[in-house]
């Protein structure tokens, strides 16, 4: 029989355990709340503004609206489920259990009682295990159902498991070094292993930000050099303009995953490289599509012109870009790597303070150990749980900054009434909703409202 791990409320065990679930539950009440605010957006914003007269047509914002509400309600009862279950964990002694199980599948293995390494190791296996089949039924429903009904899955069910598969795996080789090198710092860094905690996630960070994209991320999806052309000349001229030192240009094979488009570019130093979404390039044909080319080709030709295009076009793709570059001229990636690596420094160096305080521990039911890894989570999720959360805010409000600095740098490049036009085929094809409650927006969105940024850039337009 399961029983309860509470803690007397009358210790300090206890005060901390009701200050973290009482948050916990305020956070989520306070997000619940915003979601039903937005919510009641969706359902009594029937008629398009008149701010939408020429930027989105009226089937459109039906179907965008029937998509949002759709969402928000799936929303609604996942995050209901898992409050009740991340609670259930905290109140039924979830985290000693499975550190407890770890330690007998470690034993098994063949390593000692006392091993914390392998244990952990074990630990964070065991739990993204756990997690993983808890979510599963929650993602294949939202595949399958929500992201189907709406046009937007392209997987197939076979793909889908092998994918989560596949993720798992690669997390899982990933993750055993990059824990195991955590413990290792935790225990044998003396009083100063804060400092070498934080330089070694830096490393590590660094690290996995230059192979992932050419090592990891080709294992999930497939990457070709995009093809000559005038689409890739211009880029390469746009590049040479702000001097981007741009090196290879890719297609990443995002239609056979999803609709839903996208672009960005990655690299250190003189090594950059851009990769645009197959879904982002309106005269691309899809790469898991080009088998059928052949066969499928009078077709085509036959609905070509009854069919409505997705994606942009090459000027579009041009203003697109402009708008990303602008992030990396404007050092927007560089600050938010830095303000990154400036709080993980502090989290460090309070878990440095907090490391070995037994009440924290106890809280959460470790009463005869004090495991480092544990102490880690404890400390970053929980303890931090008020400061990521203002934090968090901020970020948002920063991010929605250099969104508007990005659009500004892209209009001073020639590119504003391309980019405005590219805003509102992509808001289209991946019918985003353009109203938003102004609070839910303001705590939620890192980029801005589609009006919002095509107000901006008019505005922009007019004091030019």
């Amino acid at each position: 029989m399961i029983s309860l791990a509470i803690p007397d409320l009358g210790t300090w065990e206890g005060k901390i355990f009701v200050g973290i679930l009482g948050f916990s539950w305020a956070t989520y009440m306070w997000e619940e709340y915003l979601a039903y605010r937005q919510r009641r957006v969706y359902r009594e914003k029937v008629e398009p503004p008149k701010e939408l007269k020429g930027i989105m047509e009226r089937v459109t914002y039906d179907k965008a609206r029937a998509y949002s509400l759709d969402k928000s309600n799936f929303s609604l009862i996942e995050g209901a489920f898992n409050q009740v279950l991340s609670t259930g964990i905290m109140v039924y002694g979830g985290f000693p259990a499975l550190w407890a199980a770890s330690g007998r599948v470690s034993e098994w293995l063949g390593f000692t009682a006392d091993a914390e390494i392998p244990q952990t190791v074990t630990f964070v296996c065991l739990g993204s295990l756990l997690n993983s089949v808890v979510s599963l039924p929650w993602s294949a429903y939202f595949t399958f159902k929500v992201e189907q009904k709406h046009g937007f899955n392209k997987q197939t069910l076979g793909f889908f498991i092998k994918d989560k598969l596949k993720k798992f795996v690669v997390s899982q080789i990933i993750s055993a070094p990059v824990v195991s090198g955590l413990v290792y710092i935790i225990k044998a860094g003396g009083d100063y292993f804060f400092l070498y905690l934080w330089g070694f996630t830096m490393v590590v960070v660094m690290f996995f930000m230059t192979v992932y994209p050419d090592y990891i991320a080709p294992l999930f999806d497939k990457y070709e050099p995009l093809p000559e052309g005038d689409l890739k000349t211009r880029i390469e001229e746009l590049a040479a303009q702000i001097e981007f030192p741009l090196t290879k240009l890719y297609v990443v094979e995002g239609s056979k995953r999803s609709a839903h488009s996208n672009a960005y570019f990655y690299g250190f130093f003189k090594n950059k490289r851009i990769v645009l979404y197959d879904t982002l390039l309106e005269e691309y044909t899809p790469l898991n599509e080009k088998g059928k080319e052949n066969e499928d080709s009078k077709e085509i030709d036959k609905q070509e012109s009854s069919e409505k295009k997705t994606g942009c076009n090459t000027s579009e793709v041009l203003a697109v870009l402009g708008h990303e570059l602008g992030h990396w001229k404007l050092n927007h990636v560089l600050k938010g790597i830095i303000i990154s690596q400036v709080n993980l420094f502090l989290v460090f160096a309070v878990f440095g303070s907090l490391y070995k305080y037994s009440p924290l521990y106890q809280t959460f039911g470790f009463h005869q150990s004090q495991p480092a890894f544990i102490g880690l989570i404890i400390v970053m999720q929980f303890v931090f749980a008020p400061y990521n959360e203002i934090l968090q805010f901020l970020l948002t409000m920063f991010s929605r900054y250099n969104e508007f600095q990005a659009d500004a740098f892209a209009k001073k490049l020639g590119h504003s009434v391309n980019l405005k036009s590219a805003l509102i085929k992509l808001n289209e094809d991946n019918l985003g909703f353009p109203v938003y409650d102004p609070i839910y927006s303001a705590w939620h969105h890192s980029h801005p409202p589609i009006l919002e940024r095509i107000s901006a850039l008019e505005d922009k337009e007019k004091e030019d």
